[in-house]
């Protein structure tokens, strides 16, 4: 018997956009060979509560499934080795769940707001006379 899953992924913002994409496409191909995809939420660019990889923001992307065991073990093996993946969560959803809430507009922010790399020199490089 299938069960009802969420798979959020966070996408790192440094990956170029067909990157991204192919992904997307690619989990979404997976769930619906082995499962049934019951929705895709791209949620866009976001801030991150903490930093992962010195990124502090990520591409969020929230699909809600239903599959067999099989498909987690394969959504989560294929998940943890792709590079342009910063994380992902799985979680099984009890029957009668409510569906996700709708993000915050104001909290997505598009791709062209991005301003790259932006990793913080070390204290003994900033502290270099100029």
């Amino acid at each position: 018997m299938a069960r009802a899953y969420d798979l959020m992924l966070m996408l790192d913002p440094n990956a170029p956009e067909e990157r991204q994409h192919q992904i997307a496409a690619e989990v979404q191909t997976m769930i619906e060979s082995d499962g049934s995809l019951v929705g895709h939420h791209d949620w866009g660019m976001r801030r991150m509560a903490f930093e992962i990889r010195h990124r502090p923001d990520a591409s969020y992307h929230l699909y809600q499934f239903e599959g067999s065991n099989e498909l987690l073990e394969r959504l989560d093996h294929t998940l943890k080795i792709t590079d342009g993946v910063l994380r992902f969560r799985i979680i099984r959803l009890k029957p009668g769940s409510p569906p996700p809430p709708e993000p915050r507009s104001e909290a997505a922010r598009p791709r062209e707001a991005r301003t790259g790399d932006t990793r913080v020199a070390p204290r003994a490089a900033a502290d270099q006379p100029a």
